[in-house]
């Protein structure tokens, strides 16, 4: 396929891909101006047009095309060019105004004391958050109280909001303790019902459903089905026009695995200077980094770190990331999370990373520091980012899931609707008088890292992205058998929606 026939075929893919359709007369000015204009200049300029009418069309058409065409090539001849070696390259995102908006941060909402009124009042937000959720579903709406499912008559049908208290398996199937704000109660799930068993086996402590039971004796029910909160089936939000985000995540700058090499390279590309045609024609769309923590590998986070570092000072460590990243080009916005490994508080949620340890990334003056978790919105695309660290316990808890898919444990935290379900794992969560972990807003992108394994899938409609990592196997993955993919960046067209993977290994 000629270059001008695969230009043909990408713009029109993105013309229908927004919703439009394209008549004959359009595709054949759209076919004869392939061969003369910047195609990409072209589409952005044909949606421009669209967005510009009072009313928008079904039909992309010829004159659409045509005046698109006229004020793309008025533009052209106005552009600079920014010179890489022998190579021309274009920064079309340059011209692109930023469309970044935060939805949710938890970094000025932090409040905990550690009191026992504290943890009470976490659980107690935990349990009406979800509970909201799950009558928002058609077949919870008539749930009830466990004090209410109590009261009904023996063999009889109930169904009722509750949380997990314990769980203990046996041969015979699963028993349950659960609870609400006023009761508890014991929930059987036999081991005959495969359906209905093979989703108890995956419950979690901590986790708030509805279960439909049989009213059995004293304060007994028999299950006959489980509902979980889930997200709902969504048809997912796409950018007007044509742009693209980097989703990248444990960098862990100061380690001796950091890899240097490959991350210039990623910098460098995105400046324009390495990559052949293609490559440097998607680094052209880069308009925002969003980074999902561990920027540093920092200092006496796990036993024995000190030997593995090369740079043994945490502010010097920023420093060093602060240099890396100012190489990046200033059109691109760089939005950071914090991580297990970054200088801030390790229970989540976690506020920003401080700016006591990391002032020479606030002196960038373009990033943008958030808390883990948070909500953002990039040209209407919103973006739950969060760092991951519970992933570790989902891996553990959860039957058949595996560190070499960390996209399944994240969608189990969407069933959850919680990104951090079961208190008292190796995740560390504070107890707000408020839980921040709860998944209020149901994004379009799901972003997270720590597991040092770039996977990507979709769930419901939600592009689920796990974006690896900047960082060599380490002594303990070698010891524990995980085998990361370092160096691959997820690249996403927030236009589409589609994922360009690019290995920085090898370029």
């Amino acid at each position: 396929m000629s270059e001008n026939e695969d230009n043909l075929r990408r713009a029109v893919s993105l013309i229908i891909g927004a919703g439009y359709q394209i008549d004959k007369e359009a595709f054949d000015s759209l076919r004869v101006l392939a061969n003369n204009v910047d195609i990409d200049s072209l589409i952005r300029g044909i949606f421009e047009e669209v967005e510009a009418l009072s009313e928008k069309p079904l039909y992309i058409t010829r004159r659409i095309i045509e005046e698109a065409a006229r004020k793309s090539s008025k533009k052209e001849t106005k552009a600079s060019y920014e010179v890489s070696g022998k190579t021309y390259f274009k920064p079309y995102a340059k011209d692109i105004e930023s469309d970044f908006k935060v939805i949710s941060d938890p970094t000025d909402k932090i409040s905990a004391t550690g009191s026992l009124s504290d943890c009470i009042e976490y659980f107690r937000s935990r349990f009406k958050k979800i509970s909201r959720i799950l009558r928002s579903r058609v077949d919870v709406r008539d749930a009830g109280s466990i004090a209410d499912a109590l009261k009904a008559p023996e063999n009889s049908e109930v169904k009722f909001t509750c949380i997990i208290m314990d769980k203990r398996e046996t041969r015979r199937g699963i028993f349950f303790r659960v609870e609400d704000l006023e009761s508890q109660a014991t929930a059987f799930v036999p081991a005959e019902g495969r359906e209905v068993y093979a989703k108890a086996q995956r419950i979690l402590l901590d986790q708030v459903i509805c279960m439909v039971a049989m009213r059995g004796r004293e304060d007994l029910f028999i299950v006959k089905d489980i509902v979980f909160p889930d997200v709902p089936m969504k048809k997912p939000n796409k950018s007007p026009t044509p742009i693209y985000a980097a989703l990248l995540s444990d960098l862990h700058i100061g380690s001796k695995m950091f890899m240097m090499k490959e991350f210039n390279c990623f910098i460098k590309w995105l400046r324009g200077e390495v990559g052949n045609s293609r490559l440097r024609e998607i680094a052209s769309y880069i308009k925002y980094l969003v980074i999902a923590g561990d920027i540093v590998d920092g200092v006496g986070i796990y036993p024995q770190q000190y030997d593995e570092l090369e740079i043994k000072d945490l502010y010097k460590q920023y420093e060093v990331a602060a240099d890396l990243l100012s190489g990046v080009p200033e059109y691109i916005e760089i939005i950071i999370i914090p991580g297990n490994h970054d200088a801030t508080r390790r229970a989540l949620p976690q506020p920003a990373i401080s700016k006591d340890y990391a002032e020479p990334l606030y002196e960038l003056g373009r990033v943008h520091m958030l808390g883990d978790p948070s909500v953002i919105s990039l040209h209407n695309v919103v973006f739950l980012l969060t760092h991951g660290r519970s992933l570790d316990d989902i891996i553990a808890a959860v039957p058949n899931m595996s560190f070499q898919s960390p996209d399944d444990a994240m969608k189990v935290l969407l069933q959850c609707r919680h990104l951090a379900p079961t208190y008292g794992m190796r995740t560390m969560i504070a107890p707000e008088r408020e839980d921040h972990l709860v998944i209020e807003h149901v994004p379009d992108i799901f972003h997270a890292g720590h597991v040092h394994l770039m996977k990507y899938s979709t769930y419901k409609g939600i592009l689920v992205v796990n974006s690896g990592a900047f960082q060599k196997q380490t002594e303990y993955q070698r010891e524990m058998g995980h085998i990361p993919n370092p160096g691959i960046i997820p690249i996403v067209d927030l236009h589409t929606l589609e994922v360009i993977p690019i290995d920085f290994t090898s370029i």
